[in-house]
């Protein structure tokens, strides 16, 4: 007996019907091929799964060229596009592509230079601020480091050779010398005396300069508590000129000892008030230049 086949002339079981389509083969006398039916089914089962992996792969390829075409679009103009890094906007913006005809067009300028102090001390026709000893050495005192000198007897004349001796008086009155503007300070015992002389320029100022020589110096102005000094004594004296103006410096002791080159105290107090004369000078030309740059 032989399993699986049905009767001569019966049709046979079809897997792709369903059950109530199938033959009907009697109450058991015949039973069906399982093996057939087995195969049957994963036969439809493989059907399936190409179906579901085609399907897939076409979705997948849709996708990507949708992705590509997005890129593309983005990024397939011609150049006039520039990137957007807030990440709040759109991620291209259009950029002319020639901005010279619209773009405002400036004449060329240029800052003027600064005015330079120096030009305003160096000729009487620009330094026309107020001039005295009082307003060239203000104050009751002076203040350098921590040493404080007080101040003195101050003088002005128009007669140079006056306060002057020994050389000095030649070579001022050689160069014009308009102006002879003197200061005593004191501090322990010693006393300096500045002078001031004026020109009206500084050509005149360098020449007067270049003939003082070690006999020039100016003479020593007491009062107001400073006993005479550097009259009969040593003392030490200093020249020096900025734009216009001729300075100078006489030091020594007030109780008439000769200064020496161990007198540290001496030396200091001349080269102190000497850094103030040329620092006030300076000051006087900073002060006109700042004023006429603001005018």
């Amino acid at each position: 007996m032989s399993y699986g086949q049905g009767g001569q002339g019966e049709p046979p079981w079809d897997p792709w019907k369903p059950g109530s389509q199938q033959p009907d083969w009697g109450s058991g006398t015949r039973t069906p091929d399982w093996a057939a039916l087995a195969e049957a089914s994963e036969t439809r089962n493989r059907r399936r799964r190409l179906l579901v992996i085609g399907g897939s792969a076409i979705a997948t390829l849709a996708v990507g060229a949708a992705v590509a075409m997005a890129v593309v679009s983005a990024n397939g103009d011609n150049g006039n596009t520039a990137s957007n890094q807030s990440g709040k906007g759109p991620g291209t913006a259009a950029v002319p592509s020639d901005t010279s005809a619209s773009a405002p067009s400036f004449a060329p300028t240029s800052a003027p230079p600064p005015l330079d102090p120096k030009d305003f001390i160096s000729s009487a026709k620009k330094d026309t601020a107020p001039l005295s000893p009082d307003i060239l050495f203000p104050g009751s005192q002076l203040t350098m480091g921590d040493r404080v000198y007080r101040k003195g007897p101050t003088d002005s004349t128009t007669k140079c050779a006056t306060g002057a001796q020994k050389t000095l008086p030649k070579a001022l009155t050689d160069n014009g010398c308009t102006r002879l503007m003197r200061v005593t300070y004191s501090k322990d015992g010693v006393a300096v005396t500045v002078g001031v002389a004026v020109f009206d320029t500084s050509a005149q100022a360098a020449k007067a300069r270049a003939q003082a020589d070690t006999k020039s110096i100016i003479i020593s102005l007491p009062g107001q508590g400073v006993a005479t000094f550097c009259r009969k004594s040593v003392c030490r004296s200093t020249t020096n000129f900025y734009g216009r103006y001729v300075y100078f410096t006489l030091a020594g002791f007030t109780n008439g000892k000769d200064a020496t080159t161990k007198s540290a105290e001496v030396f200091t107090a001349g080269d102190d008030l000497g850094e103030f004369t040329f620092r006030q000078i300076r000051r006087r030309g900073e002060a006109q230049a700042s004023s006429a740059a603001n005018r």
